[in-house]
């Protein structure tokens, strides 16, 4: 393995292939969350069905669970609070996308500081995740 000397090296979560494959064959992300309460994506797709359907409280609380789920793992696979996170590995996605959903969410109830944090965040893991998710 080549090691960056400019930074970190990126950090790729573990796959969880068996609450992906229930997301992907159309389980509710309810139920996914129920069975794997530690699978970001399915924390992710609430807070995002939470938004559009306007109950940006519950958002809030879905996206802040998901991404504090996707930090855990983070640390354990040893990141030390920065550096990338790519958009590109999918298991890295579910985290991606409840940060997203955390800005969103923190945007819409007046969380002005922890909007700009969180948009900052997210676009210093990974470009790509702030183009796919809206949050630039």
């Amino acid at each position: 393995m080549t090691h960056n000397l400019l930074g970190p090296e990126p950090m790729l979560l573990p796959e969880n292939t068996a609450a992906q494959a229930a997301l992907d064959a159309g389980s509710s992300p309810t139920s996914v969350a129920a069975e794997h309460p530690d699978f970001s994506a399915a924390w992710a797709a609430l807070a995002e069905q939470a938004l559009e359907a306007g109950e940006t409280v519950a958002a809030y609380a879905y996206a802040r669970t998901g991404y504090h789920r996707g930090l855990d793992q983070l640390r354990r696979a040893g990141w030390k609070g920065f550096g990338p996170v790519p958009w590109s590995h999918r298991p890295n996605q579910g985290f991606l996308r409840a940060l997203a959903a955390l800005g969103t969410a923190a945007g819409r109830i007046g969380e002005t500081e922890e909007y700009e944090r969180v948009k900052t965040f997210l676009a210093e893991s990974d470009p790509a995740a702030a183009e796919a998710t809206g949050l630039k």
